[in-house]
């Protein structure tokens, strides 16, 4: 199997043991799940499908980040409670994942709950010399790790209008460089506050994800995921904590899914064009949100169109009604097809034209053939974890 790694740019063998460690950023439990948070999970319930059926047993840790600088402005806003926010929103985005039946995680730690181990770390780094604080806000210094950078390959210029993008504070004149992010912070007086060996407060955005990795699934692991809006600063700033703090290297394999926009423009919040899974699937059956998404492959930026979800519910509609046929051409060829396709840097797009392929022929087959090629059929389906056991549901 071949996966393209984002710290080496290039494709190139994913060879783990019999149990492959997988951690996958999790949501931020303040809105609805749209499409680009279902492309990246079934990114990576792919991958999970594909390892089982190669015969690994995977762990995939999937994070609830019920505490950060996003979340807790949205509580306020609206009134309530930040738990009680995040509560709502994880069962939604849990009723939509179980909708689109992805693997569910073998632990799905929350900030809040780990903040033991967050202390932990961050004392460690403190020990260390990689910090220092101002206005009782400590910062990571990024001058004493001489490797930053090394997974986005970007110039600082380019590290520093991300970084001014995506949550961090390079303009803070407090800050000794524009690159330095906060590992501890005060809380607000209506914010969740704990203990900490540089004073009360709460933890900042990366370090949280550093520490859970290591307290489910250890110091060192096979494969980290996301979107490639994490890379940086998020996954280059876990590297930046993990590796000093442990003293091996973090991840092995870097993996990101790409962005989605919408009918030629990004997808936002802020520009209302969000497309929503639990709109989607009161329409379609949601194997045809599945069928959807896998028509692009998750290392390339694309654009969502309004009519996709309606052909993918005809080819879904297709593809139950070859699995009910009594026979059909050599199914073997295409089965190897999909297999293959996928162990090519998770081609889904080819593996479901083939799959469709097959179910055409089979629809218009006449005369005598294969009696497996139904079985063979729904069993090529789930490999694309599309269920076809099962009538259409609306």
């Amino acid at each position: 199997m071949r996966l393209y790694d984002t710290a080496r740019r290039d494709i190139v063998a994913f060879e783990p043991g019999p149990v492959v460690q997988m951690y996958i950023c999790g949501i931020t439990p303040y809105d609805s799940t749209h499409l680009g948070h279902a492309a990246t999970y079934l990114t990576y319930d792919l991958l999970i499908r594909r390892l089982e059926q190669r015969g690994h047993e995977v762990h995939m840790v999937r994070n609830i980040t019920d505490v950060d600088d996003s979340i807790l402005p949205k509580a306020r806003d609206l009134g309530v409670d930040f738990m009680e926010l995040a509560a709502a929103e994880m069962a939604r985005f849990h009723g939509d994942m179980a909708a689109l039946e992805t693997r569910p995680p073998m632990a799905e730690p929350r900030v809040t709950e780990s903040i033991h181990a967050m202390v932990d770390l961050l004392q460690v780094l403190v020990d260390q010399g990689h910090t220092y604080t101002v206005d009782d806000i400590t910062y990571y210094d990024v001058t004493t790790f001489d490797r930053f950078g090394q997974l986005s390959q970007l110039t600082h210029d380019e590290m520093v209008e991300l970084a001014r993008e995506r949550g961090g504070t390079p303009d803070d004149a407090r800050q000794r460089h524009p690159l330095d992010f906060i590992l501890w912070q005060p809380s607000a007086a209506d914010e969740p506050s704990w203990p900490s060996p540089v004073g009360p407060g709460r933890p900042g955005w990366h370090l949280e994800c550093s520490a859970m990795v290591g307290t489910e699934l250890g110091p060192s692991i096979d494969l980290h995921g996301g979107g490639a809006d994490l890379i940086f600063p998020h996954h280059e700033c876990e590297i930046a904590q993990s590796e000093p703090a442990n003293g091996v290297p973090f991840v092995r394999h870097w993996m990101h899914g790409a962005l989605v926009a919408y009918e030629g423009t990004k997808m936002s919040k802020s520009l209302g064009n969000l497309v929503f899974v639990s709109d989607l699937v009161k329409r379609v059956d949601p194997r045809a949100v599945r069928i959807a998404l896998l028509h692009h492959h998750y290392r390339h930026d694309w654009e969502w169109f309004d009519h996709e979800i309606d052909a993918a519910q005809g080819e879904l509609i297709a593809l139950l009604d070859a699995s009910l046929v009594t026979d059909g051409p050599d199914p073997a060829p295409t089965v190897a097809h999909i297999e293959a396709a996928l162990d090519d840097d998770l081609d889904g797009p080819t593996a479901l034209a083939a799959l469709l392929e097959l179910a055409a022929a089979m629809l218009e087959h006449e005369g005598p053939g294969d009696a497996t090629a139904p079985d063979e059929l729904i069993r090529a389906a789930a490999m694309l974890g599309i269920d076809l056991s099962r009538p259409l549901d609306r």
